[in-house]
């Protein structure tokens, strides 16, 4: 079992930033496939970005592209989202998830293919 803890939420107003937190715990971080996805209020749930375990190249959504960043840093066993130019349309609860499996790049954006889910962090963006 892997256990997931996102922090790092909040309110924001336009323009600003934050920076999401996933720590992550019960299996070495190292052989997660890591992502971010995010379900604004009335929608679906939807893809935000995602990094291999082996690192490589992320993978992101347009709507994040050039504005968010997904890192990992394996020896804290933490997933980091670092949004910046913030938009009222980013107002989401942000779910942290992992796969023990290695994933493809096409896989990446699939929520069918993680077995894991934290909680998430209710990020608000507003004036």
């Amino acid at each position: 079992q892997v256990q997931l803890v996102e922090s790092g939420g909040g309110l924001v107003q336009p323009g600003g930033s934050l920076r999401l937190s996933c720590a992550a715990s019960g299996r070495a971080f190292t052989g997660l496939t890591m992502a971010w996805f995010r379900q604004p209020p009335g929608k679906d749930r939807e893809f935000v970005a995602g990094l291999k375990r082996n690192m490589g190249t992320p993978s992101y959504a347009a709507s994040s592209k050039g504005r968010f960043a997904i890192t990992r840093d394996n020896a804290k066993s933490t997933l980091y989202l670092q949004m910046n130019s913030l938009k009222p349309e980013d107002t989401a609860v942000y779910y942290c998830a992992a796969s023990p499996r290695g994933l493809i790049t096409s896989s990446l954006a699939r929520d069918q293919e993680y077995e894991y889910w934290g909680q998430g962090t209710q990020v608000t963006v507003s004036s």
